[in-house]
């Protein structure tokens, strides 16, 4: 039975059943924290959407054996995990370069490239349906992205130096993605500092509230062991680099984000490369969990080459950007996987609000297409981790996509339009689920 066969009540339970398998440990231990996560889902079907990967990853098993471009290497291309409208924005390159890309990679996994490209595409009609556009307007959108997404594939396939093709940087960007690079570059160390820190008795500190809480002297021993055991995760210029910066100041924070319900984690302020305050760097910890696709593909060789899901986040983001942060790492509290990496003052979101514009926003999406098919191929057999992705990705993608080129297309809008409405259905049954109290360990009453 194809998930629009089913009834309400049956969608209702299947909803039920996926989250209590991926979130039912974390919500017993805080349930006031996914009160928040699903208050903020409940506001609209994109928010619950956002939230929901492992939803969308349960149905995307269901349909695998009809699944078109999927072979054994195609099914097996490192991939994003949560790829969506609202995961791309800025960052700074280990080389010091702006760069627009996609973000976000706490779900990154090996798994079939067309996941990713079928979440995007859905996202997009949730998109494009709330800001009114037609039927017609979405399947232009979305026939954009596959084709941009087809042209940079071939283009990465078929040509001998990737290097080559340009990334979105200052130079390159246009549009809504070069305003999001000068509005990062516009950012400054000193801003980012101001707005977590104070200066007390001629020193730097956290400001509490806000989310950042203090922590007893127990907890902050573990996270700052956590924190020498990280530096040893580092590649070699920047374990040197930050090995000589000296912890300053430690907090527990509250509330990061949708995806990060009930997870602990933690701020951690460093002295910087001198003694003047506006040098300080802040950096974040914080609990990784499995990523949503792990549970609906079996790849041994994957689920044995990590040592914990920290290493994991960590290892995938490596492999899908060219130059990652240069303080992303890993390390271990209690055994259990964190990832650490800079908080960065560089750091812009896609502002999709006041993109409204049907030309603009096709020149967009063809833009996060071309960035898609470049994550996808930076992921291959470079000699890092060639056990797990042992071929070259844009030419596993490429050799599918050629074999039935007409279809892809076809495929990718029928996706988003069919997707799309069985998540706005989805939304409906989760807010009664959630606001009649449905949802194992949640009560209405636990946030009154």
């Amino acid at each position: 039975m194809t998930v629009d066969q089913l009834t309400v009540e049956q969608r209702g339970q299947d909803i039920l059943n996926v989250f209590s398998v991926a979130f039912g440990d974390l919500l017993a231990a805080d349930s006031a924290a996914f009160q928040v996560k699903f208050r903020k889902m409940a506001a609209s079907a994109f928010a619950f959407y956002r939230g929901s990967a492992c939803l969308f990853y349960h149905d995307m098993e269901r349909e695998q054996a009809n699944a078109p471009y999927f072979n054994d290497e195609t099914s097996r291309i490192w991939i994003h995990g949560d790829l969506h409208a609202e995961n791309f924005g800025t960052y700074m390159d280990s080389e010091g370069r702006l760069i627009f890309n996609v973000n976000d990679f706490d779900e990154a996994y090996v798994g079939p490239f067309t996941w990713d490209i079928q979440r995007f595409v859905a996202s997009i009609g949730l998109l494009g349906y709330a800001k009114a556009l037609s039927d017609k307007q979405i399947t232009t959108l979305v026939r954009t992205y596959a084709a941009a997404y087809r042209e940079r594939v071939h283009t990465l396939a078929t040509i001998s130096d990737q290097t080559a093709v340009p990334r979105f940087t200052l130079n390159t960007a246009k549009g809504p993605l070069l305003d999001a690079l000068r509005a990062a570059r516009a950012q400054t160390r000193v801003e980012l500092l101001d707005s977590m820190t104070e200066i007390r008795d001629f020193e730097r500190r956290f400001t509490l509230g806000g989310g950042a809480v203090e922590l007893d002297d127990a907890t902050r021993e573990e996270v700052v062991a956590a924190f020498g055991r990280y530096l040893k995760t580092l590649p070699e210029p920047s374990q040197n680099r930050i090995g000589s910066y000296g912890v300053k100041d430690v907090v527990g924070r509250r509330g990061v984000g949708i995806g990060s319900a009930g997870l602990p984690s933690y701020n951690i302020l460093l002295e910087g490369n001198s003694e003047a305050l506006e040098n300080d760097v802040v950096i974040y910890m914080k609990q990784a969990v499995a990523a949503a696709v792990s549970r609906h593909v079996t790849n041994t060789t994957a689920s044995d080459y990590f040592l914990h899901e920290g290493h994991r986040t960590v290892i995938s983001q490596r492999a899908l950007q060219a130059h990652a942060d240069r303080l992303l790492g890993w390390t271990e509290i209690d055994g259990v996987g964190q990832l650490v990496a800079e908080v960065s003052p560089y750091a812009v979101d896609l502002d999709w609000s006041d993109i409204n514009d049907l030309d603009e926003m096709a020149a967009v999406v063809a833009d996060l297409g071309r960035a898609t098919a470049m994550m996808h191929a930076a992921g291959d057999n470079d000699g890092r981790h060639s056990e797990l992705v042992p071929f070259s990705p844009e030419q596993a993608i490429n050799a599918a996509i050629s074999a039935d080129e007409d279809r892809f297309e076809d495929f990718l809008v029928d996706f988003a339009h069919r997707y799309s409405a069985q998540a706005r259905r989805d939304h409906h049954i989760f807010v009664d689920l959630f606001r009649n109290g449905q949802i194992p360990g949640l009560s209405v009453d636990d946030d009154a």
